[in-house]
């Protein structure tokens, strides 16, 4: 597979409107390994494989144990590997990337709230939709992941 197109050279301006975003999610309050698995997991729905390789290393370089990085997938299955907070966040990951089939119900948003805080769910929802904006430029433009570019 080779890369249709340099997105962040041909829009470095979008490109740098996303930087943005994505640097007031990493300041929200949010912990970073919290927004990582999100990331993961969006990418991972998406099947996107350029951000699925780079935010496995960035969990893998935050010292996320692999076995619970292997299991993002599963979380749900992952037992006391998943805290309360990351299962809950991986739970609304999923509804809010999959909007098209879900419609995010009342449920759904009723058990996040249990958890997170507006403002938390309002950066965690924004933090979704943003990876889900970087997994559609990947997947379009064929960006080649880390590990398949060096071989």
């Amino acid at each position: 597979m080779s890369q249709r197109m340099n997105y962040s050279a041909a829009s470095p301006g979008g490109m740098k409107a996303l930087g943005s975003v994505y640097s007031y999610v990493a300041q929200s309050g949010l912990p970073a390994s919290l927004i990582e698995l999100v990331y993961l997991r969006t990418s991972q729905i998406n099947g996107c494989a350029y951000c699925i390789d780079m935010h496995s290393r960035d969990l893998l370089k935050a010292e996320v144990p692999v076995e619970k990085l292997v299991l993002v997938q599963s979380w749900d299955e992952g037992g006391t590997l998943f805290s309360d907070r990351e299962r809950a966040a991986l739970k609304w990951a999923e509804v809010v990337t999959r909007v098209s089939e879900t419609h995010v119900p009342e449920e759904a948003y009723t058990e996040a709230r249990a958890t997170f805080s507006e403002k938390e769910l309002a950066d965690l929802t924004i933090a979704i939709g943003l990876m889900n904006a970087f997994n559609r430029l990947a997947i379009s433009f064929r960006a080649v992941p880390l590990a398949a570019a060096s071989h």
